[in-house]
């Protein structure tokens, strides 16, 4: 297997494993395994699977960015006294890149949990057939500022294309393994060991790893079509 599974408890171990493996994070909070229950429902209408989406996505940034986000040391004056502070680097760019139409309701919260990002879109579509993925909508820059960190967000890895697909249109444009993130609420094993042959030093953030992919390219058990429950169409 050419990725290890982590939880968020197991950060500090991560200098003793090799650059070259592909790191998975599934952290044990139970806020995420609570909106992971409530995706999963059948019965969960649409207003609140989306608004589920969005929270998990809040929760798995904000486990992503630990000790990722480049910040800046200062003082300033509170009402009581000077205070040594430490803020989010505004100068360093962090890029978000949904990826449509699920990605967005993921990504939702993305600009109040990281300050000064910019967000990027990218729409995949996956033929129902083949399984194959085309790209439909492409508003990624033409290059990525020096030193960006970017946030793919893509909330099915199940078969593995559609983030493959988006992670070498990244690439393309200046980024190395190193500076990407996956956030996932789901992802299976055959998406996983695609991405660790593939990129080696990337990190995943999942809500959850599901044990397969049926014939048809869904995650079991898994939690459905997700755009389709996100948006009810």
């Amino acid at each position: 297997m050419g990725f290890v599974t982590m939880n968020s408890h197991m950060a500090t171990e991560e200098k003793s494993i090799s650059e070259d493996r592909m790191l998975v994070f599934v952290p044990p909070h139970p806020l995420i395994k609570h909106w992971i229950s409530v995706l999963r429902n059948e019965q969960t209408p649409c207003p609140i699977f989306r608004n589920a989406m969005a929270e998990l996505g809040r929760l798995l940034m904000y486990e992503a960015s630990r000790d990722w986000l480049p910040t800046i040391t200062g003082e300033i004056q509170s009402p009581m006294a000077i205070a040594s502070v430490e803020f989010i680097d505004p100068r360093e760019p962090v890029a978000i890149v949904p990826i449509l139409r699920a990605g967005l309701a993921l990504a939702e919260h993305a600009s109040s949990i990281l300050p000064a990002t910019k967000t990027y879109h990218l729409g995949v579509s996956r033929d129902e057939e083949t399984l194959l993925p085309t790209v439909y909508l492409n508003k990624l820059p033409d290059k990525f500022p020096e030193g960006s960190r970017v946030f793919v967000v893509d909330p099915m890895l199940a078969t593995g294309g559609t983030i493959v697909a988006a992670l070498d249109l990244v690439k393309e444009r200046g980024i190395d393994n190193k500076q990407i993130k996956v956030i996932s609420a789901l992802a299976a094993p055959p998406a996983l060991q695609k991405l660790s042959e593939k990129f080696p030093g990337l990190h995943v953030y999942t809500g959850i790893i599901d044990p397969t992919v049926n014939e048809k390219g869904f995650i079991i058990p898994g939690l459905g079509d997700a755009g389709d429950r996100s948006y009810g169409t």
